[in-house]
């Protein structure tokens, strides 16, 4: 399935109207079942579902990794992702109920408030990497190269695990936490260790984007967007460092600051 499609429009410009075709992308339904049991359908959008299906069942608390996955069957024509598992969290699967996770995100998701999301996060105090400014530079402008869907269509947001040079894995979708799964369920089904690891995300920092950072084990998060106060606040309680407003040769640092250089 294509992630994004040709739609005719009429663009007002100068004064006048034009027929033209625009790029917009794609809204994907996706119902997860684990176990035959239906848990929870994400609008996406339609590449890599099998991260994502594994990167939300594990920051969901659903299940503890990979390993608890016997099997992941993808069914694209029909919108279902049917996954059998050896173990699953009874308690976070029995009162989660039957939701539908829109692609924007706002309130669909539990946040730190909740007993659940603070038992997930992975962050440590002692993470090693730091970042020169320099460094951030040069990794946002990577990222942008890799934003192509983005500055196509306007519609989606874009998120990557970075090294202090290089940009890992890097992933797009409609719905921000969709776009963080699905680097999460790439790097937990490769083994790779996030807690020297920063993330690059193309939006705004909102709490919700916080938690999810940290769920992912990542002490540095990178955005050339704002922050929120709350977002802040929960920074420096899990001692994440975060930069917003990263655009030409300025940034801004709002917590963590000894990891930035």
């Amino acid at each position: 399935m294509e992630k994004v499609s040709l739609q005719k429009i009429r663009r007002f410009d100068s004064g006048n109207f034009m027929e033209m075709e625009s790029s917009v992308a794609t809204e994907y339904p996706l119902t997860i079942y684990v176990n035959d049991i239906e848990l929870v359908t994400i609008v996406c959008t339609p590449e890599y579902l099998e991260d994502l299906v594994v990167g939300f069942l594990t920051s969901e608390g659903i299940i503890r990794g990979p390993k608890d996955i016997a099997s992941v069957d993808i069914i694209e024509s029909t919108g279902h992702a049917k996954v059998t598992a050896h173990f699953v969290n009874e308690f976070n699967a029995k009162y989660r109920g039957k939701r539908y996770i829109t692609s924007c995100c706002g309130k669909s998701r539990e946040n730190f408030y909740f007993q659940s999301d603070a038992s997930l996060v992975n962050v440590k105090s002692n993470i090693l990497l730091q970042l020169t400014t320099d460094d951030i530079f040069q990794l946002m402008e990577k990222f942008e190269e890799n934003s192509a869907t983005f500055h196509q269509t306007g519609g989606v947001h874009n998120a990557a695990l970075c090294t202090t040079s290089e940009i890992i894995y890097s992933r797009m979708d409609i719905g921000r936490h969709n776009a963080l799964d699905k680097i999460y369920g790439r790097a937990l089904q490769d083994g790779i260790n996030m807690e020297d690891k920063a993330i690059i995300f193309s939006g705004r920092i909102s709490s919700e984007i916080l938690v999810k950072t940290a769920k992912l084990g990542c002490g540095i998060i990178l955005s050339r967007s704002a922050p929120t106060e709350l977002a802040i606040q929960m920074a420096e309680e899990l001692q994440i460092t975060m930069v917003g407003f990263i655009r030409g040769n300025r940034l801004n640092v709002y917590s963590g600051f000894d990891r930035i250089h």
